[in-house]
C-alpha cells in the first residue's frame, strides 16, 4: 500500500487491522514527513504493529498531484506483492508511476478516489486519469458519488465503495457520566461543530439557525479556520456573540472528550459549485466521530452525509437555516429523540464505520480482485 495520508498515526490502525488477518502480509510505503506549506507534519509515532513499514521521502514532497517515489520499482521488486493498493487519486503522477511500475511486473493494482465532483482534467492528469482506467484491475471509492463518477467517465472494473479510513470506538465511545436532561441556565443546550473553519461547511447557516431558538444554549466550535473571524463578527451582529464558543483546534487525543459535551453535532456542509472552487462534502468525519460517541448529529445533503448518516440523525436541505433550527428544536425540547438518536448512532458507528470494518471490507475488495 503506498498512502502519504498514513502519515498520521490514526489512519494506521486500519492496516494494523488489515494485517492482523491470517492471509495479509501488508507492507506500507509512506513519507517521513509531509509538507504543509512552510510546515512539515512529521510522521507521528504509533499503531505500527504487525507490517512492515518502507519510510521512503517522495520527489515533490507536499504537492498533492505531483509527487512521486522514485524508488518504488525497487520496493515492489523487493516485496513482490501480489497486489499494489494506490492508496491515492487515478489523476495523480504517484498513481500513474506506481501504476505503470506495476504492470511492467505483472502486479494487480488498485486505486482510492474521494473525488466526488466530475471534472475534465488537463493533461497531463487526464492522461494519468487513463491510464490508470486501463491499467487497474479495480477500484475503491469513499463515497456514492465517487462511484458514479468512475462509471460515469467509463471506468470497467470491478468498483467498491469503502471509506478511507475508520475510527476506533474505544476512543471514541459515550460519556460514562451523559449531559443532564433537563436544560436550563446552569445547563444550556450546547450545538457542536468539529472541523475547519470554512464558508464551505455552512457555519453561517449554523449561526442563523441558532439566532432564532428559544430557550437556554450556547454553541462551540472546535477546529480553526479563515472564517473564524468572520463569523464572530456575524454572531456579534446577531446579538449572541456571547453564546459562540470557538474551542480552536485540539490534538486528536482531545476530540472525543469535546464531542462528549456536546448535546449535538452540526455539519451543515454547502456544495460550492461553479468558479475555480468547487466542493462538495466527500465524508464527513466528524459525523461519525460523534455518532460513535453516542452524541446525535444533524447534517445537510451535500456530498456523503445523508449516507453517512442513514436513519441515525436529522437531514436538512443546503443553506436552509430555518429548516436546520427545525431539528435543533426537536432535539432541544426531547431527551427522548436525543437518546434514541444517540443509541442509532452509536450502532451505526460500529456497524459500518470501525477500522475492523474497513479493514474487512478492503480485504475482501482484494480477495475478489485476486480471484478474477
Amino acid at each position: 500500500m503506498v498512502s502519504k495520508a498514513c502519515y498520521i498515526a490514526a489512519y494506521r490502525r486500519k492496516l494494523e487491522e488489515l494485517a492482523a488477518l491470517p492471509d495479509v502480509d501488508l507492507t506500507l510505503v509512506v513519507p517521513p514527513y509531509w509538507r504543509q506549506g512552510r510546515r512539515r507534519a512529521v510522521l507521528e509515532a504509533g499503531y505500527d504493529h504487525g507490517y512492515k513499514m518502507r519510510v521512503e521521502n517522495p520527489r515533490f514532497n507536499g504537492s498533492f498531484h505531483f509527487h512521486y517515489y522514485p524508488n518504488l520499482p525497487e520496493i515492489i521488486d523487493a516485496e513482490r506483492p501480489d497486489i499494489l493498493h494506490m492508496d491515492e487519486e487515478p489523476y495523480d503522477l504517484v498513481t500513474f508511476r506506481g501504476l505503470r511500475a506495476a504492470r511492467a511486473r505483472g502486479v494487480p493494482a488498485l486505486f482510492f478516489t474521494w473525488q466526488n465532483i466530475e471534472r475534465a482534467y488537463p493533461p497531463p492528469f487526464r492522461w494519468f486519469e487513463a491510464y490508470a482506467y486501463a491499467n487497474t484491475h479495480g477500484a475503491i471509492a469513499g463515497n456514492q458519488d465517487g462511484a458514479a463518477i468512475l462509471r460515469h467517465k467509463g471506468y470497467p472494473r470491478p468498483l467498491y465503495v469503502i471509506p478511507q479510513f475508520g475510527i476506533d470506538p474505544d476512543f471514541f465511545a459515550p460519556s460514562t457520566t451523559p449531559l443532564p436532561d433537563q436544560l436550563d441556565g446552569q445547563h444550556p443546550f450546547v450545538i457542536g461543530f468539529a472541523g475547519r473553519l470554512v464558508e464551505e461547511k455552512g457555519l453561517r447557516t449554523l449561526l442563523h439557525a441558532a439566532a432564532g431558538l428559544k430557550g437556554p444554549w450556547v454553541m462551540r466550535l472546535l477546529g480553526d479556520g479563515p472564517f473564524k473571524h468572520e463569523l464572530a463578527a456575524e454572531a456579534a451582529g446577531l446579538g449572541m456573540g456571547d453564546r459562540i464558543q470557538f474551542l480552536g483546534a485540539v490534538s486528536s487525543s482531545a476530540v472525543p472528550e469535546h464531542l462528549r459535551g456536546f448535546h449535538v453535532l452540526a455539519n451543515p456542509s454547502l456544495t460550492k459549485r461553479g468558479g475555480k472552487t468547487q466542493w462538495k462534502e466527500q465524508f464527513g468525519r466528524s459525523l461519525v466521530e460523534a455518532m460513535a460517541c453516542g452524541v446525535p448529529v444533524v447534517g445537510s445533503v451535500s456530498g456523503e452525509i445523508p449516507h453517512v448518516v442513514g436513519d441515525a440523525g436529522l437531514i436538512a436541505p443546503e443553506g436552509d437555516a430555518a429548516a436546520l433550527r427545525a431539528h435543533l428544536e426537536q432535539l432541544m425540547s426531547s431527551s427522548d429523540l436525543r437518546r434514541s438518536l444517540a443509541a442509532r448512532g452509536r450502532a451505526r458507528a460500529l456497524a459500518l464505520f470501525t477500522h475492523q470494518r474497513i479493514a474487512q471490507q478492503t480485504h475482501q475488495c482484494y480477495r475478489q480482485l485476486l480471484d478474477r
